[in-house]
């Protein structure tokens, strides 16, 4: 299971960018992930909830943007959608494709859960 790994990851990279401009908790993070890294997105979800767990990101809603697969044809410069994995030119049949999407992995951003109020004791300090 590499959404384990990639959880992982994902999880040391927002804590240090949320040092980095001091966000204290995440309430959401959105997440780039083309459709041949295999990764399924459920088992992502269910990953990033235990990973999360008392983190700055627990209760986060993890927002995964799926990328379809695009490719070019290197004989012809077709631009296409690659159905079903199959890199073969719709236009000349050629099979010297060029990969435009479908390969992303990233953190597109994340947000900062709103401050909570200081209690009435915090208040006079």
């Amino acid at each position: 299971m590499h959404e384990t790994a990639i959880v992982s990851g994902l999880m040391k990279i927002l804590t240090e960018q949320a040092a980095l401009h001091g966000v204290a908790r995440i309430a959401r993070v959105n997440l780039k992930v083309g459709r041949l890294r295999g990764v399924d997105p459920r088992q992502l979800r269910a990953c990033f909830e235990l990973f999360a767990e008392e983190t700055l990101a627990d209760g986060a809603e993890l927002v995964i943007d799926e990328v379809a697969v695009r490719g070019r044809c290197r004989a012809c410069g077709h631009d296409f959608a690659v159905p079903r994995y199959r890199f073969e030119c719709p236009e000349c049949k050629g099979q010297d494709i060029a990969v435009l999407s479908g390969q992303e992995l990233y953190i597109d951003s994340f947000e900062a859960a709103a401050a909570e109020p200081a209690g009435p004791d915090e208040r006079r300090h």
